[in-house]
C-alpha cells in the first residue's frame, strides 16, 4: 500500500495510508508499548525504550538505536486521546533539528472492507522547521515503518487479538 505524503500548508506535512486491519487494532499499534517495539522506525532502527502514558497530559518517551549503534529519542505529551479515533501529541526530538515543538495528529478512520486509514497531519512551529524536516529522509522511513507495522498488523489479526 501506497504512502500519500502531502504539504497542504508551509507548516504541515500530512501523511495517510491504508492498513488492512480494523481500527481498534491500528489504534493499539499506535498505543501498545509491546506492539509499537515491533514496528516503530524506518528499516534497521529499533525502539529500545518505549514509555507510554496514554492519557490527556501524560508524557510519552522513545528511544531506537539504529546503524552502528545510533541513539535517536523523542518525547511528547498527549493533548488528545479518542480511542480509536484519533490521537494528538507534541514530539520534540533529544537532537532537535529545528527550533520549537511540533503538534502530531493521528485520524483513524474506518475504511471497508476492514481497513483503516491512518492520517497523521504534523504542524510545525514555522515555515523553517517544516521545510528542515522535509530534506530528511522522512518519507523512506516512515514507508519502511509502515510495511514493518503490516506485518504486525496481519499476524495480530490473524491471531484475533488487539
Amino acid at each position: 500500500m501506497t504512502l500519500h505524503v502531502t504539504t497542504p500548508t508551509d507548516r504541515t506535512i500530512v501523511m495517510s495510508r491504508r492498513f488492512a486491519a480494523p481500527r481498534p487494532l491500528v489504534f493499539d499499534a499506535w498505543t501498545r508499548p509491546e506492539l509499537l517495539r515491533r514496528w516503530y522506525g524506518a528499516k534497521g532502527w529499533t525502539l529500545v525504550e518505549c514509555e507510554v502514558d496514554l492519557r490527556v497530559d501524560g508524557a510519552w518517551r522513545f528511544v531506537s538505536e539504529g546503524p552502528e549503534g545510533a541513539l535517536m529519542g523523542q518525547r511528547g505529551v498527549y493533548r488528545e486521546v479518542d480511542p480509536p479515533r484519533r490521537l494528538v501529541f507534541t514530539e520534540l526530538f533529544d537532537d532537535q533539528s529545528y527550533p520549537g515543538v511540533a503538534l502530531v495528529t493521528h485520524d483513524f478512520a474506518v475504511d471497508e472492507p476492514d481497513g483503516t486509514t491512518v492520517t497523521s497531519t504534523i504542524l510545525y512551529p514555522s515555515p523553517e522547521a517544516r521545510d528542515i524536516v522535509l530534506r530528511y529522509p522522512m518519507r523512506r522511513g516512515v514507508a519502511e515503518a509502515y510495511q514493518r507495522l503490516d506485518d504486525v498488523l496481519a499476524g495480530a489479526h490473524q491471531k484475533g487479538t488487539s
